[in-house]
């Protein structure tokens, strides 16, 4: 009689669970604190559990799963199933992104450069660099053009840059060693320490990344027009995972890339560049400024060879590299020939590849 309740009991468990959906949970590697840069991967976490009922969550962890340079590896792995990156940390590893962060594309607006982000994620050469880390591009971290802070002389002319020490990755580090400064790559959560310890005198960061890692606590001076390009750093996740998901956690996570990015540039436009004005007025920081024909002749430098070393660089590795920069630059003038200055839109499910693209997310 026990051994026939056990059995009874022990199949009307199974019976139960069997009706469930268990509960999945992602884990996302970040670094630094939550932030302007940060914000569309937590709006996107909220509105994956609202849209499942809790069912499907993100894990959001600041530098508690992995140093920001290893974050693709992480990925490659199956470590996490969601991170963030920047492509010039590691050119190598993901070379046909960096054609965004060439110096002088002339994207000055977060809605183009995101945009244009999602258009070249979903090029096939793009899918396919990113496949060899098992990695596929989710959505970009849209941000405005850098520019230098700094301690000690201000740079007042474009000369004054000659020997000067300058944390600068990927396009902004040719458009700076043009002008004769030296730069240095480092990740974002060094800086403060090179900066404060004199291993750099000046940093090119967006500025929220000034604010959040504390470059602007002894500065001096910043450049407001500098704008020599911008860094390209995407959110992505385990191609694998993202396989695994049910069609009803798929399109809770495809359906809310939009919406996440709509809160980001909304936060970073409306927020984050309301406090930067006065917050360089606070710290008494010097606003420099440089003559537009100083800027032409410093564009005219630096643009069209980086884009042809850039080009000449990635052929070598077996890109279509003039293919890829020709179609950024084909959407650029397909933008400069709209009244409102917009790109075209992408579905974040067409930059997918073709078996993701199957999965029903109706």
């Amino acid at each position: 009689m026990n051994r026939i309740l056990k059995t009874s009991a022990i199949a009307a468990i199974a019976v139960s669970f069997a009706g469930e959906t268990f509960a999945l949970e992602w884990n996302v590697s970040l670094w630094g604190k939550r932030r302007a840069f940060t914000e569309h991967v937590e709006k996107l976490a909220e509105l994956v559990s609202d849209r499942t009922g809790g069912e499907f969550t993100l894990n959001i962890s600041y530098g508690g799963l992995s140093n920001n340079r290893e974050n693709l590896d992480g990925i490659s792995i199956g470590a996490f199933e969601m991170a963030q990156f920047c492509a010039g940390y590691h050119r190598d590893k993901n070379p046909s992104i960096t054609v965004l962060e060439l110096p002088f594309l002339g994207v000055d607006d977060l809605n183009v450069e995101r945009s244009l982000s999602m258009a070249l994620y979903g090029h096939p050469a793009v899918v396919e660099d990113l496949a060899r880390w098992n990695a596929t591009l989710l959505m970009p971290s849209p941000m405005p053009q850098y520019n230098i802070i700094g301690l000690g002389d201000a740079p007042r002319e474009l000369e004054d840059f000659e020997g000067l020490s300058v944390r600068a990755t990927g396009g902004i580090g040719v458009a700076m060693e043009t002008l004769g400064a030296v730069p240095t790559s480092m990740s974002a959560t060094e800086v403060r320490q090179a900066l404060d310890s004199g291993v750099v005198k000046a940093v090119a960061f967006a500025p929220h990344a000034h604010m959040s890692f504390g470059t602007v606590e002894n500065a001096r001076w910043w450049t407001t027009n500098l704008n020599p390009g911008t860094v390209n750093c995407p959110v992505v996740v385990n191609t694998d995972a993202l396989n695994a998901l049910s069609d009803e956690h798929f399109e809770a996570l495809m359906g809310s890339v939009d919406e996440a990015l709509d809160h980001y540039v909304a936060n970073y436009e409306n927020n984050t560049m309301a406090k930067w004005g006065p917050l360089l007025d606070d710290k008494e920081i010097e606003r420099i400024t440089y003559s537009k024909e100083d800027l032409a002749a410093f564009r005219a430098a630096v643009a069209e060879p980086a884009a042809q070393a850039w080009i000449a660089e990635n052929d070598a590795r077996g890109l279509p590299a003039q293919e890829l920069f020709d179609f950024v630059q084909e959407l650029l003038a397909e933008r400069a020939g709209v009244d409102d200055g917009s790109l075209k839109s992408l579905d974040p499910v067409e930059g997918l590849p073709e078996e993701l693209q199957e999965k029903d997310t109706q």
